[in-house]
Formats: structure tokens, C-alpha cells, sequence
């Protein structure tokens, strides 16, 4: 059993550490939370507490094929990370490069169309309607000094 052991499972571009369980080794992919990978494990019939480096080369195919398109295996829709897309209108779910690429457009439109959350993002400043009075500071702490006697 040891030799059908790999210490590393390359999975959608990304290897993952084999002495975690398949639930815990799925979230290490950027865009996989907890929740999605037990639904992926469940869906496809895995165990989510074994290791996953003993699953099989043609289980790991069935998850690459999921993460392709989780929606022709059922995931549903609120499950995804990318609804209702700019682009297309599509519900897609973006993991690893594809995702920060996306989040990068998004933003780099946002500041070139100045609408007020691209705004925000030009100047570093809180974007969901955080007060700023007292955080969200980046220089050093200034109090007030006292006058010279």
C-alpha cells in the first residue's frame, strides 16, 4: 500500500500535499473553499477523510473534469465563485491563475470606468462603506502633542 503512496498530487496546476485528507487537500487550490471540496468529495463518492495520496490517477481526473464544469455534476449555482459573468452572463467557477486574472479586470474596469468602488481601489481606501475615522491608517500613530511649557 506504501508504494501507491504520492507525497505530492498535482491537481488543476496545482500539487497538494498527499498526508492531507481530500477534503483539507482541495482547499489548498485557490477558489476551493471548505464547503465546495466536501461537496465535490460527496459528489463523486470519495471518502472525505482519506488521504489523498492514495486516491487514483482516475479519481483525480474526475475532479479536474468537475472543477472544468461543476454544473454538469449538479453543484449548484450559489457554490460558484464567478455568477453571472461580465463577460458572458455564465455562472462559471475560476480557480488558480484564471481567478486573479478575472479579479484583476475587474478591477483595472472598475478604475477605468471611475465608478466609485474603482475610486476607492486607485487610493487604497476602504471599498464596502467601512468608516475610516480611526482605521484603515498606514503611516505611523501621531497623538497629540503636548505644548511646551
Amino acid at each position: 500500500m506504501e508504494d501507491d503512496f504520492k507525497h505530492l498530487v498535482r491537481i488543476s496546476r496545482k500539487d497538494v500535499d498527499g498526508n492531507k485528507t481530500i477534503q483539507h487537500a482541495l482547499t489548498e487550490i485557490k477558489g476551493i473553499g471548505l464547503s465546495l471540496s466536501r461537496s465535490i468529495c460527496l459528489t463523486l463518492g470519495l471518502n472525505t477523510d482519506d488521504q489523498i495520496g492514495y486516491i487514483s490517477e482516475e479519481d483525480v481526473s474526475k475532479i479536474e473534469a468537475l472543477l472544468e464544469n461543476p454544473q454538469e455534476y449538479n453543484i449548484p449555482d450559489w457554490m460558484l465563485n464567478r455568477r453571472n459573468d461580465y463577460a458572458t452572463g455564465d455562472d462559471l467557477h475560476l480557480i488558480e491563475s484564471d481567478l486573479d486574472m478575472t479579479l484583476r479586470d475587474d478591477l483595472n474596469r472598475m478604475k477605468k470606468t471611475r465608478s466609485y468602488k474603482g475610486r476607492r481601489h486607485e487610493v487604497g481606501l476602504p471599498v464596502r462603506g467601512q468608516r475610516t475615522k480611526s482605521t484603515f491608517r498606514h503611516s505611523s500613530t501621531v497623538g497629540v502633542s503636548r505644548r511646551r511649557r
